[in-house]
């Protein structure tokens, strides 16, 4: 376990360390994505219609090559993938009132010489937060975040393949209420003292292993505790952006001392109009996630490290 978390913490150092160097001068296409939840749309002095929402996204399709440690949704520790990112946003924001809402959808196939061609990596994470302005930077909020994945994820071990997730197993339903403070156009800060979880295990057999903490036959376990998520967007230079998210949940239930980490950091270089390189690296860390160790029954640091270049198109 004190092994676990120091590796947890010489991962996490240097990515937050990149983090905090990123303070040069801010491009204007990326500033106004981050900034339109924080304001209305403008429009046009011919139009008399109220322009509350603001809605877009983009897709990135990418050569990459992956590096996996301890990942539970399955994967080789290294492989050629080919990647690709749909990321969607829904803004709204009228008076005081504000409606933030956000879909990721990351897939990834793999080829491996050992094993042949199959999915590497699939995530999906919908997240919708309601805000009420007490100032210009602090929002009373409530917040619903769903996150899991389509497919079937497998671990390798001297090449036999075992089954260690699948759609909704795990998956994570979070309720929260809390402040959320914006103290500049690029940080928001989320905190609740009191949030549900609900993690699900839908898949039979999984289940009835007791795995990602569910007791052995049941579908679902819920957690009470408190949650803090931090979200950050930052411009480097006209082409280089970092975006970075943080989730830190502690369950009163249950050892309320280790702290669930899903940490997220991507950094992207524009090469043209459509075409960029970039580098994603997530770190996962859930005590109730028991499949490492020798004996595969004791959590771990989960690395998923992504480097790649290929298509970006916004919408």
């Amino acid at each position: 376990m004190k092994a676990n978390l120091l590796r947890m913490k010489k991962l996490i150092l240097p990515v937050l360390l990149l983090l905090s160097l990123f303070t040069a001068a801010q491009d204007q296409a990326v500033k106004s994505l981050q900034s339109e939840s924080g304001k209305s749309v403008k429009k046009d002095v011919t139009d008399t219609s109220k322009k509350n929402w603001k809605k877009g996204g983009l897709y990135s399709l990418n050569i990459a090559q992956a590096s996996l440690s301890n990942w539970a949704a399955g994967g080789d520790d290294f492989s050629l993938a080919v990647n690709s990112l749909l990321s969607l946003y829904a803004f709204y924001q009228k008076d005081k009132h504000s409606w933030d809402n956000t879909f990721d959808f990351n897939l990834g196939y793999v080829n491996t010489t050992s094993l042949g061609s199959r999915k590497n990596d699939d995530r999906f994470d919908l997240l919708s937060k309601y805000g009420y302005a007490l100032n210009s930077k602090l929002n009373v909020a409530g917040l619903v975040n769903l996150r899991s994945q389509f497919f079937k994820g497998y671990t390798y071990s001297d090449n036999i393949r075992t089954l260690s997730s699948n759609f909704m197993a795990p998956g994570y339903l979070l309720l929260s209420a809390g402040l959320d403070y914006k103290p500049n156009k690029e940080l928001s800060i989320y905190v609740s003292p009191l949030t549900a979880r609900w993690v699900i295990v839908q898949d039979t057999a999984l289940s009835n292993k007791g795995a990602y903490g569910v007791t052995p036959g049941k579908n679902s376990n819920l957690e009470i505790g408190a949650f803090a998520t931090i979200n950050y967007l930052k411009e480097i230079s006209k082409q280089i952006t970092y975006k970075g998210r943080i989730d830190l949940f502690s369950n009163y239930r249950r050892n309320p001392q280790n702290v669930d980490v899903f940490m997220s950091n991507i950094l992207n270089v524009k090469l043209s109009k459509v075409l960029s390189a970039n580098w994603g690296v997530d770190l996962i860390y859930d005590d109730d996630v028991r499949l490492f160790g020798v004996n595969k029954n004791r959590p771990g640091l989960q690395v998923k490290s992504l480097v790649g270049i290929g298509l970006l198109v916004k919408f």
